[in-house]
């Protein structure tokens, strides 16, 4: 996995971040396209945050995602019989 990436859906990710960053445009969004250090740049370039309390802000938000919306990919789910 490329730790500069956020992992899921583009989509379904964007409504998050736009939730918990409402400055955050929808251009700003295109151009993150689920980029972590685009995404750092433009939290601080709207909100003027220091770099390490946005990826603070970014890491905090990354891991209570993975929690809430578990992607099950079914090509690594084992079957059951």
């Amino acid at each position: 996995m490329n730790s500069n990436r956020i992992d899921g859906t583009w989509e379904q990710v964007k409504g998050s971040i736009q939730k918990t960053w409402g400055k955050l445009t929808h251009d700003d969004l295109d151009v993150i396209e689920g980029d972590r250090k685009q995404l750092a740049g433009k939290i601080q370039e709207r909100y003027g945050h220091a770099q390490d309390e946005v990826q603070k802000q970014v890491d905090k938000w990354n891991n209570e995602t993975d929690d809430t919306e578990t992607v099950v990919d079914p090509a690594e789910t084992p079957m059951v019989r």
